[in-house]
């Protein structure tokens, strides 16, 4: 793999670790600025909407622009918001800097995923974006428990300056190393022909795929935090520790992800949202009993994850004419799922059914993921009976 594509991975772990590391901060931020921790949990939701916004606005406003050039220029914006979140003196201005911050990463995931793509042969598209979604998942193991650590012994604040240093060192290396043309043949890129690429059924069924899939991933992770301390009975201090469970999880999830994504997508994707289903489940079942909940927490990692590399490669295959579009609204699809997963999770607590809810919320939504991907299977086979070639690569045909 170029160097370039482990630099994108670690602009994706300084920015990802913002996105989830709300997990471990809900109760001090909620306690801070006085507001109730599904209140509080909102901002996970305000952030995956600047996502939804952000990344395909961004990724047409920026497509004649060079990409190494539209990147830095993306994290410089995230490092201001943070720096804003970090002095936030209220509620209001933190939920408007989440936003800020995330249209600003929504623009480099787009523009990030497109660049891996295009450094690499057709066959490894796959391996690249398991590579760069691997930032993601790193970050949930070291971000995200390193951001709680911070906040319980310097505040939550002190979590958002860590990310403004971490996305300024990032920024610097990938001016220092990436070309400065549009791509690989540093052509500029085609807004129709892009526009003409999407006109796909198959790829927005895809689309549909990804929000459920991660939507029925992240419900429970967003609220794992109190349902760990306030259902399990975990210690606070050891919150960090079993959230980092949860990213050895992811990493070994996305780890086996990417190495079957191309050989075997579809398959790959319906055991784990089966996997998934399952496990949400159980975890709600058995929240109670902390001795079951700490090794689902790591299996959950991995069934979130393991699907990861399939749900980013397959929309560049369905679509390799429109790789910015296809990867931009993919990763506004991510963000539906992550915005209305946890606001439905939110307004099942508030209806007093427990922290356990946000667990069958995400089951439920699993079950949908798994209908849409049977959708998609018959749409692939639909499209193989005629003729018509789905991707761009035959090993796909495997699925």
């Amino acid at each position: 793999m170029p160097l370039a594509i482990y630099l994108l991975g670690l602009g994706i772990f300084a920015q990802g670790t913002s996105e989830f590391m709300l997990s471990g901060l809900l109760p001090d931020i909620a306690a801070d600025l006085g507001v109730s921790i599904p209140g509080a949990g909102l901002l996970v939701s305000a952030f995956a909407l600047g996502m939804f916004l952000g990344a395909p606005v961004l990724a047409v406003a920026t497509l004649r622009v060079p990409r190494r050039t539209a990147l830095v220029a993306f994290q410089l914006v995230f490092i201001a918001g943070h720096v804003a979140g970090a002095l936030a003196p209220a509620y209001g201005l933190l939920f408007a800097t989440r936003v800020v911050s995330a249209l600003a990463y929504a623009g480099f995931w787009a523009v990030a995923a497109a660049t891996a793509v295009s450094l690499v042969p057709p066959g490894a598209k796959g391996k690249a974006l398991s590579v760069v979604a691997m930032g993601l998942t790193l970050a949930t193991v070291v971000g995200v428990p390193a951001g709680t650590v911070l906040s319980q012994h310097a505040g939550w604040r002190a979590a958002f300056w860590g990310v403004a240093a971490l996305t300024g060192l990032s920024a610097l290396s990938l001016r220092a190393v990436l070309p400065a043309g549009h791509g690989t043949g540093g052509e500029p890129l085609s807004v129709r022909r892009e526009m003409r690429g999407l006109a796909r059924p198959a790829l927005w069924v895809s689309f549909l795929v990804t929000a459920l899939t991660f939507g029925a991933a992240i419900v429970t992770f967003s609220y794992l935090a109190p349902l760990l301390t306030e259902v399990s009975g975990l210690p606070a201090t050891w919150v960090p520790a079993v959230l980092a469970l949860y990213g050895v999880g992811g990493l070994a999830g996305l780890s086996f992800g990417g190495r079957v994504a191309d050989a075997m997508p579809l398959r790959t994707l319906v055991m784990g949202v089966v996997a998934l289903t399952v496990v949400s489940a159980a975890l709600a079942l058995t929240a109670g009993s902390l001795g079951t909940t700490v090794p689902l927490v790591f299996v959950l990692g991995f069934t979130a994850f393991v699907v990861n590399p399939v749900l980013q490669s397959r929309v560049f295959r369905l679509a390799p004419e429109a790789p910015t579009m296809a990867g931009a609204l993919n990763t506004s699809a991510f963000n539906v799922g992550i915005t209305l997963t946890p606001m439905l999770g939110g307004l099942t607590i508030d209806a007093g059914l427990g922290f356990t809810s946000v667990a069958w919320v995400g089951a439920g939504t699993g079950v949908l993921a798994l209908a849409a991907s049977a959708w998609a299977a018959v749409l692939q086979r639909r499209t193989e009976r005629v003729g018509a070639p789905a991707v761009d690569c035959p090993a796909y045909a495997a699925g």
